[in-house]
């Protein structure tokens, strides 16, 4: 708080101050009284409201200083009101115990949204293992009975399993490191893994794949790795072009593993490319192919 802003908020208070001793030096002075003792008083009166004003502007000034210092030490700033200092009067008592109510019931609100949230996001982990299963059966159905149209059923399938795993992980947006485990893994396996579970569909697009330097170990957690891979493999799928190729180069740089992953497809337009991990953002080639969700590299970007 500054002086300024100080006596801003107290302008009514010395105007009438003003008023009240303007009022009285003209009754002192139609009453007798010399010009030397009405200028006594005016003396008197600015220095005892001057020191009045001084010592109030410090003191609310250490207090707000005080509120802000104990804000600042909070982890959890809505407990705010739990750690000042009781009300003194009966003003502060009641309008505190006005913000306690209303701090109260945004706690409540809060709370019912988190729990609504929480059961909402087990019952999607739940359907999504539940419609794993389904799949896995067809999946070993057409395995264990190759025909042309069992191996055409094997796209839409591996299609399928895609979009599914996409939901379970986007419904544990918000609460990843729970599920995150950073731990020493072979870069090479973690392509690997991921192309295998590609592989239907990579087959079905001849899709070409090339490799360069994956014999690194990195720090990373394998599913979500994975999952992230996955989704440019599924968008060099996407945005194919003749003769495709998915090209995966690691390279050292001081500390660190780079992982470039390229293709040569249709490429993305200058335009939306600060926008390609948005929510929901599909871009011209998304509405141009009607198959994109937006989602993915979204998903990516939050990990």
């Amino acid at each position: 708080m500054k002086w300024n802003e100080f006596m801003q908020d107290r302008f009514w208070q010395l105007l009438s101050h003003t008023v009240s001793v303007i009022s009285l030096s003209v009754f002192l002075r139609t009453a007798g009284m010399s010009f030397s003792v009405l200028l006594l008083i005016w003396i008197v009166w600015i220095l005892g409201l001057s020191l009045i004003m001084t010592v109030n502007f410090h003191k609310e000034k250490m207090h707000l200083q005080e509120l802000e210092s104990i804000m600042d030490r909070l982890d959890k700033k809505y407990l705010f009101m739990e750690c000042i200092k009781k009300p003194v009067n009966i003003y502060e008592k009641r309008f505190t115990a006005l913000l306690r109510r209303s701090g109260k019931a945004m706690l409540e609100a809060v709370s019912d949204a988190e729990n609504r949230q929480k059961e909402y996001r087990e019952y999607i982990e739940d359907w999504v293992h539940e419609i794993k299963v389904p799949i896995t059966a067809a999946e070993l159905v057409c395995t264990n009975n190759k025909s042309d149209i069992t191996r055409k059923l094997m796209v839409p399938l591996s299609q399928i399993e895609e979009h599914v795993e996409r939901v379970l992980y986007y419904a544990r947006a918000g609460s990843y490191e729970k599920d995150f485990i950073i731990r020493a893994a072979s870069l090479s396996d973690i392509i690997k893994e991921t192309l295998a579970k590609y592989q239907t569909l990579l087959i079905q697009n001849q899709i070409r794949i090339e490799t360069s330097g994956l014999d690194s170990i990195v720090y990373t957690d394998n599913k979500w790795a994975a999952f992230m891979i996955g989704q440019f493999i599924s968008n060099a799928l996407r945005y194919k072009k003749e003769n495709p190729v998915i090209k995966f180069e690691a390279f050292r740089s001081g500390k660190k593993i780079h992982l470039k992953i390229m293709d040569n497809g249709i490429g993305i337009p200058p335009s939306d490319l600060p926008r390609i991990f948005e929510r929901g953002f599909t871009g011209s080639n998304g509405r141009l192919k009607g198959k994109s969700t937006g989602m993915g590299l979204f998903i990516c970007k939050k990990l």
